[in-house]
């Protein structure tokens, strides 16, 4: 499979695409043999020869006769490139099999991790139980004998517990830089032992809906219960159970790795000494949740992802590129994209297409080409909507706890040997009848941009989050924050230090990087050992 079609061959000559990887580039997965006369597919086939590829004469037949028009047929060689791959997929051309020692779910990556299994049940914040579970996890540096120098690292939303390159898996990983021996690097791994996890909903050796369910064998898909980053960090401390590790030395992450980071603080503030959280939020606010849900609806709307039951044919490919495409618009900034790009076309000496033309576009293309058969499409639903349910608040705690009660509570109602409690689990959302209705201007208008960037910054914070983080008081947290983030706006980073601080965590740093220092925007954190692991480095000696 080529991963960029090749209307980016013109683009090399002028300036090449360097897209930044936000996981490791080596990452296949397999697709078990799919039958070419389902009635899904029976409209692909019809536009192929019986060897599954495109013919000139099928292509022939859906462009009109030069005599029936007035112009010649555009061409579209993304559309062409899309059904090439879903051909390939059907035919078991473009995707290696692979075995996976953990089971028949498919494999997304090389291996070199190790393995936690836990027998013991975990059960959700949303009612939902994983009977037994595994967390895959890497680390970095040596255990003291004490056991008191571990650092627990969270990912972002998609990466795996690849963080660094191991000599079990030598490919770079996704915070290579950041991780080394010696005081010149962000984690020192002469001092401290660094773990990091691919979080349960994940499909990079943990638990997810790709795993099969121990009740059937099949993989879990959609049946696979709604998580929590609360749930996956009570999991990650399951891990730190396992390798007699009490207490952390610190809790650091960056974006969905930082709210994990905080939350780690809050469920166990006794077992984490110091918290970084770097480009995160103490609770998810209405644009990212919007950004999230849009690529989540993409995704859903290819038929190939069949309600989440495609293992055993081809992956919704198509979804998980826009999707991916979706997301990096909002991982960088428009400044750094005008200094990048500009208004540049790919060739400008050939007219306009509808298929990649500006250079923004096909950076775009490239950074959804390459990676949507590198994660499952049913993780980034889960993993993207704990994402969105993320908050903090004391309330909204308090009531997740009374849910994790009530539930144990019917678990232990249950007759033995009954299945167990999946009311809890199971989605019963219906749509609203009425169409949303939009509130009064006066009510929530802010006048300008600025303004509402002022407002935001100058208002107090909430006084449930203040309790819902008062558990952190005494903790010491550094929070940094990117000025051109769009993803994670800088005033989130301040919600965070303002409710500590008025919490009585008067200790807390706070660092902003403004536009002058950085333009990457979200993906700063990715990218600056200076600035992010310097601050990291210099807070953690």
């Amino acid at each position: 499979m080529k991963p960029f079609h090749r209307i980016l061959a013109a683009t090399a000559k002028q300036q090449p695409l360097q897209s930044i990887s936000r996981h490791p580039s080596h990452l296949l997965r397999r697709h078990p043999q799919f039958p070419t006369n389902h009635p899904r597919f029976i409209h692909s086939t019809k536009l192929r020869s019986q060897n599954g590829t495109a013919t000139a004469a099928s292509q022939a037949s859906r462009e009109p006769s030069p005599a029936t028009s007035s112009n010649p047929q555009m061409a579209f060689p993304c559309l062409d490139a899309l059904e090439t791959r879903t051909s390939n997929l059907l035919n078991k051309t473009a995707i290696p099999s692979r075995s996976n020692s953990s089971g028949p779910e498919p494999s997304y990556t090389s291996g070199g991790y190790q393995t936690f299994r836990s027998p013991n049940p975990l059960h959700l914040d949303w009612g939902g139980t994983l009977p037994a579970y595994s967390i895959a996890y890497e680390t970095w540096g040596t255990l003291n004998p004490s056991k008191t120098n571990a650092i627990l690292l969270h990912t972002g939303l998609s990466a795996s517990s690849h963080a660094h390159s191991t000599s079990a898996n030598q490919s770079p990983g996704w915070w290579e830089k950041f991780i080394g021996p010696g005081p010149t690097f962000a984690l020192d791994t002469d001092k401290y032992f660094i773990i990091c996890t691919n979080v349960i909903g994940g499909c990079y050796g943990s638990t997810g809906p790709s795993s099969p369910d121990p009740a059937s064998g099949d993989p879990y898909a959609t049946k696979f219960p709604i998580l929590t980053l609360e749930d996956m960090v009570r999991a990650q401390f399951t891990l730190l159970d396992h390798l007699g590790i009490e207490k952390l030395a610190a809790s650091v992450g960056s974006s969905m790795g930082g709210m994990q980071s905080l939350a780690a603080g809050v469920l166990f503030p006794e077992r984490v000494d110091k918290i970084v959280s770097i480009s995160g939020c103490a609770r998810s606010h209405p644009y990212s949740i919007a950004m999230r849900f849009v690529q989540r609806q993409v995704l859903m709307s290819d038929p190939n992802w069949s309600r989440g039951h495609y293992y055993n044919s081809i992956p919704p490919h198509v979804g998980m590129k826009l999707a991916r495409e979706i997301a990096t618009v909002t991982y960088r900034s428009g400044p750094e994209w005008e200094n990048r790009f500009s208004r540049r076309r790919a060739d400008a000496s050939q007219p306009p297409a509808l298929c990649p033309d500006f250079l923004i576009e096909t950076y775009l293309d490239h950074a959804g080409e390459k990676w949507c058969l590198e994660y499952d499409a049913n993780s980034l639903l889960y993993i993207s909507k704990a994402m969105d349910l993320f908050d903090l608040s004391k309330g909204v705690q308090d009531a997740a706890k009374d849910r994790r009660d009530g539930y144990e509570k019917r678990r232990n109602e249950v007759v033995a040997g009954a299945a167990g409690d999946e009311a809890g689990a199971s989605c019963t959302l219906t749509l609203p009848e009425e169409a949303y209705q939009e509130q009064d201007e006066d009510s929530t208008s802010l006048g300008s941009v600025s303004e509402a960037n002022s407002s935001l910054n100058a208002r107090r914070p909430p006084r449930d989050l203040v309790s819902g983080l008062a558990p952190l008081r005494n903790h010491k947290i550094l929070v940094i924050g990117v000025a051109s983030d769009i993803l994670f706006p800088a005033w989130q980073q301040k919600e965070i230090v303002d409710s500590l601080r008025e919490g009585g965590n008067e200790g807390v740093q706070h660092v902003e990087l403004g536009e002058d220092i950085s333009l990457f925007g979200h993906d700063t954190f990715l990218l600056d050992t200076e600035n992010v692991g310097g601050q990291v480095g210099n807070f953690l000696r």
